[in-house]
């Protein structure tokens, strides 16, 4: 049985149990990839929240290791007249600049691996991915401010030290 759109719009004829025509809603479809999108900003957003935890916790490790190992050298400047503000002022410098050219090396990574795929065809419908200087600027910014915080402790048990024990310690 043959029967025309306009007719079974009309009489809403059913096969099956189920609607014989199906609609399609583009508002109710674009809030779904709305909602879509969202969840993936949400998570992407959370894996990157975790990866600067981590990496904070990488840079307190290797500036505590810094701190041991340089235990003498901290004694003996702060024996010759180095202030705890000197020790803590250094180290806060090296826990920002490990954190900055870390970053830095990162973004120079990303940009290399995305001049290398901008020679790839690509499916239609896709575009070639792209870094976004702000965010790219934004993401140093924040890996520092996560790197400088995360020495703030090591640089402080540095400058706590007193030079007698420091410099007694091998």
């Amino acid at each position: 049985m043959l029967l025309s759109v306009e007719f079974c719009v009309t009489h809403k004829t059913y096969l099956k149990g189920a609607p014989f025509y199906n609609a399609w809603d583009t508002v109710k479809n674009q809030k779904t990839m709305g909602k879509i999108f969202s969840a993936m900003d949400w998570f992407l957003g959370g894996v990157g929240l975790v990866t600067l935890g981590l990496g904070a916790i990488g840079i307190i490790n290797i500036m505590l290791v810094a701190v041991s190992e340089r235990t003498r050298e901290i004694g003996l400047r702060k024996a010759l007249g180095a202030t705890r503000r000197n020790i803590l002022f250094q180290f806060f410098l090296e826990g920002a600049f490990l954190t900055v050219l870390s970053g830095g090396i990162g973004v120079g990574g990303a940009m290399l691996i995305i001049r290398l795929l901008s020679g790839v065809q690509l499916p239609q419908g896709f575009d070639s991915p792209k870094i976004v200087p702000v965010s790219a600027v934004g993401a140093v910014l924040s890996l520092a401010l996560a790197g400088i915080a995360a020495g703030l402790y090591p640089a402080r048990k540095a400058a706590m030290l007193e030079p007698v024990e420091a410099l007694r310690q091998e």
